[in-house]
């Protein structure tokens, strides 16, 4: 398909997991002249406790990126919800895109939808259908609801979506974009990223755990066990803030304990590519992060998954699951994971951005119904 004019694409980025999603996906469409990308950055992009990773998407080489501080003093999800909605209805009455792209399942991909729909804008929804556990379900499935078109995973998802009543034709499998970069010839090698990093060990684990904020009032406790038991291992961990979600601050205060500490290294954020190559080489991954659930799978790397955030998510050989005590989580630490080989590629081969373009690319899409019908089975 020959477009008439450049196409307006607007990504909407919060943090630097869902970055990492869309980056693939931008670098197909700066490189075609029938689209043109735009780069809307906010959330914990622009919070200088979690490593401030605006820096991330400018070092990218986009163009047309734009910045938004939606975080408030409060560092609650419906006050930041409503901050987003704010900035961002602001730029897309400027920008005026002909698309707006939203990932995954946190509240800046949830005002991205919502100002898209009530505006006549068409939203496409990247990795819908999918299932997130605690709160972040509820936010996905209403992203999912909020758009027009789908980009998922898989087959899997694309079945949950049509139970929810979005029609065929608005849905697209193109696997997990991450995936593109996870097998790029342009990673660093580890000693780049270890010299960069300044990290000593030959062996480590990667240490990644996020608040539940279902459970936020045990968070606390869930956060000082962790490192208690991180503490009494034996083992050397690349440590990563968590995201920015209610509780983050006692998993913070947590890691406190782990500073000046010679076995363990403690990072706000470490760069997408730059913790792919860490990721590739580590023992394990442990904690409650997706990394552990979709791209350690694709490496070999098995995992320690803790409680109960990837709940129905985590059901595969290579992961073991564990619940929130000490014993149990040095008990997994101590039981010699081994290295996986992946049977199933569940998300993807790695040629997402090709599959996005070429959708992009057909009429089809482009006419599909702004006011969204309801698909009964």
């Amino acid at each position: 398909m020959i477009l008439n004019k450049s196409k307006k694409i607007t990504f909407l980025t919060g943090t630097r997991a869902d970055f990492g999603k869309i980056k693939s996906l931008l670098q197909i469409l700066q490189e075609n002249e029938d689209f043109e990308p735009y780069i809307f950055v906010t959330g914990m992009h622009m919070i200088q406790e979690y490593g401030y990773t605006l820096i991330e998407v400018e070092r990218s080489g986009f163009k047309n990126i734009s910045t938004f501080e939606n975080h408030t003093d409060e560092s609650t999800m419906d006050l930041t919800l409503a901050k987003t909605i704010e900035g961002f209805s602001k730029y897309v009455k400027q920008i005026k895109p002909d698309l707006i792209i939203v990932h995954g399942d946190r509240v800046e991909a949830l005002a991205g939808s919502i100002v898209g729909s009530l505006n006549n804008i068409l939203v496409a929804h990247i990795e819908g259908g999918e299932l997130s556990g605690t709160i972040d379900e509820l936010i996905r499935h209403s992203v999912s609801k909020l758009s027009h078109i789908h980009f998922v995973s898989n087959d899997d998802a694309k079945r949950r979506l049509v139970q929810m009543g979005e029609i065929n034709e608005s849905i697209y499998t193109i696997g997990s974009p991450d995936i593109d970069i996870m097998f790029s010839d342009n990673l660093p090698e580890l000693s780049e990223v270890k010299n960069y990093y300044q990290i000593p060990f030959d062996d480590f684990a990667i240490v990644m755990f996020h608040p539940v904020t279902t459970e936020a009032k045990f968070m606390e406790k869930y956060s000082e066990d962790f490192v208690t038991a991180l503490l009494e291992s034996d083992k050397n961990y690349v440590v990563i803030y968590p995201n920015n979600d209610l509780g983050s601050k006692f998993i913070i205060d947590a890691y406190q304990k782990l500073k000046n500490k010679d076995r363990f290294k403690v990072y706000p954020s470490i760069r997408f590519e730059y913790f792919l190559t860490l990721l590739k080489n580590t023992d394990y991954i442990i904690g409650n992060s997706s990394a552990g659930i979709r791209e350690a799978p694709y490496y070999g790397v098995p995992t320690i998954n803790i409680g109960t955030r990837q709940e129905n998510r985590a059901l595969h050989s290579h992961i073991l699951n564990v619940d929130y005590s000490i014993d149990e989580i040095l008990k997994a630490i101590n039981s010699n994971t081994k290295r996986v080989q992946l049977q199933e590629y569940s998300f993807g081969k790695g040629n997402s951005a090709q599959k996005f373009l070429e959708n992009l690319n057909s009429e089809e899409l482009w006419q599909l119904n702004h006011q969204k019908q309801f698909k009964e089975i």
